[in-house]
């Protein structure tokens, strides 16, 4: 749809941005959780900048080399909000959300093998990301004053259960919360989605191959009943 140049960049880079996320959220949940100083702080600056960097160019290439641009730019706001909300914690948490949009990139024939694995690897993945976000949030002017706390709210949060013994109060927290709810209802639509059309698949390819044993069974029998007749009318001439 849009070219063979950004499918062949998309290709060589997956791994690299992958990494990248990856780093970016170790580095952030390092310094939400052990809140480090000295050369350790330094590192996870470095590391959250630097990954910055590796997406911008990333989403930069990509637009200049895309064919159809506007339908792509329309359709990859997500991609843009990654990098336009750089370093306002804990919104720059976002920047991790580019792993979910590069498993999307070939999630089609994925999930139709693999739903089980990847409704859980998303699930825990989502949950972490929006309990180190609304932590990092909260915990100085909230009622979430805990990483458990956190987890706990995510958990109920994107269950839709929503027992409300903890509730973001902070704007950014609120905004997390909103992305939360947003995401859990497009991961359970999608994954919904894709094991239905995955039973229908199965169901027409069990139909179309009992098909040819059901119709072998019909002439077999038709060939019975007409062996039959013959034998009936041999019996019906008279002898000569």
């Amino acid at each position: 749809m849009y070219g063979p140049r950004i499918e062949r960049w998309q290709s060589a880079t997956d791994w690299l941005l992958t990494t990248a996320a990856i780093l970016f959220l170790i580095a952030y949940a390092t310094q939400i959780l052990a809140e480090p100083t000295g050369v350790i702080a330094g590192v996870c600056e470095v590391i959250l900048y630097v990954t910055w960097g590796v997406f911008l160019i990333d989403y930069v290439v990509r637009l200049a080399i895309v064919e159809n641009r506007g339908r792509w730019f329309v359709r990859h706001l997500l991609d843009l909000a990654i990098v336009v909300l750089p370093m306002l914690r804990p919104l720059r948490l976002m920047r991790f959300l580019a792993i979910i949009a590069i498993f999307q990139r070939g999630a089609g024939n994925m999930l139709r093998g693999r739903v089980v694995m990847y409704t859980v690897g998303a699930t825990i993945l989502t949950v972490v990301i929006a309990g180190l976000a609304v932590y990092d949030a909260e915990r100085a002017n909230g009622n979430i004053d805990s990483f458990g706390d956190a987890m706990w709210w995510a958990f109920v949060t994107i269950t839709t259960v929503g027992y409300g013994d903890y509730y973001p109060v902070t704007i950014a927290g609120r905004v997390v919360a909103v992305g939360l709810m947003i995401g859990g209802i497009a991961l359970i639509g999608v994954v919904t989605a894709t094991l239905a059309s995955w039973i229908v698949e199965r169901v027409s390819d069990a139909a179309s191959q009992q098909k040819p044993a059901a119709t072998e069974e019909h002439v077999e029998s038709l060939r019975r009943e007409i062996a039959d007749l013959k034998e009936l009318v041999r019996g019906l001439v008279p002898a000569k």
